[in-house]
């Protein structure tokens, strides 16, 4: 297993990767955001990003912005979004990541009252990014979410994604399967369903109400579970720390645990 942590983009990018390079994780997951690491200051960045992650032995895997809207309701809206997503992308194989990942689409204000328009406009977003990742070597790994942030939240919805665009990847965030009375069973759902489409996990506890970001045994998810059933479809790829606590020791912590889990 390849363990990676995850920047945070009001901070700057060298000095993150510094952090996380000197906790000895195998690469860094660069969250593309404003204000520290929008892709026009990364791409200013290119030869000090790339000497810092090489003094650590560490790769790259980027996620494509967050904080976003490709499925508004206004036009000039979604279009601003889009071009976000795809010169985001642009800048992550000039950087060199092996996979990237991507968020289906945010749905809020009015757009909550017309789902199904906003889906369409969520696939249009999603059809523009796997076409891109056509003619690339960088792995695009499309992230589940929670349901009152988008309509891709269960291994239904994926169903119609991957049938699609069968080029696309999947990231399995435990977090975001955990919320909303889901639990475990919808964990174990993705990765029955999915299986060898999962190709990368994104790992982060919470009580099951809200996104808490907490490290891995404080909170609710069963991780022997989780992690037994990767271990079923031989999972060994990368798996990122998304863990926000005011101590990045959680970090080292919750690698230690999860890494005594497989090991057993």
């Amino acid at each position: 297993m390849r363990y990676g942590a995850m920047n945070f983009p009001i901070r700057p990018v060298i000095d993150e990767i510094h952090a996380i390079g000197s906790l000895g994780f195998d690469y860094l997951e660069l969250a593309m955001d404003a204000p520290e690491a929008h892709y026009t200051g990364l791409r200013e960045q290119h030869s000090a990003i790339r000497q810092t992650l090489d003094h650590y032995g560490m790769d790259l895997i980027c996620h494509l912005p967050t904080f976003i809207h490709t499925a508004d309701l206004t036009p000039s809206i979604r279009q601003a979004s889009r071009e976000e997503l795809l010169n985001s992308f642009a800048v992550a194989q000039e950087l060199g990541a092996r996979k990237v990942v991507l968020h289906p689409s945010f749905v809020g204000g009015l757009a909550r009252s017309v789902p199904e328009m906003a889906r369409r406009y969520a696939m249009e977003s999603i059809a523009a990014v796997a076409l891109r990742g056509e003619k690339s070597k960088c792995r695009i790994c499309l992230e589940n979410l929670f349901a009152r942030l988008t309509p891709f939240t269960t291994p239904d919805d994926f169903d119609v994604v991957f049938e699609r665009w069968p080029q696309l990847a999947m990231t399995l965030d435990v977090g975001h399967a955990f919320i909303d009375g889901r639990g475990m069973a919808c964990i174990l759902a993705f990765i029955r369903r999915f299986g060898k489409r999962i190709q990368h996990v994104h790992i982060s506890d919470n009580g099951g109400q809200r996104d808490e970001h907490l490290a891995v045994g404080d909170g609710g998810i069963d991780f022997k579970a989780l992690i037994k059933a990767l271990r079923n479809i031989d999972y060994d790829e990368t798996m990122t720390l998304e863990i926000f606590t005011p101590e990045r020791s959680d970090l080292v912590r919750s690698r230690e645990m999860l890494q005594k889990m497989i090991n057993a």
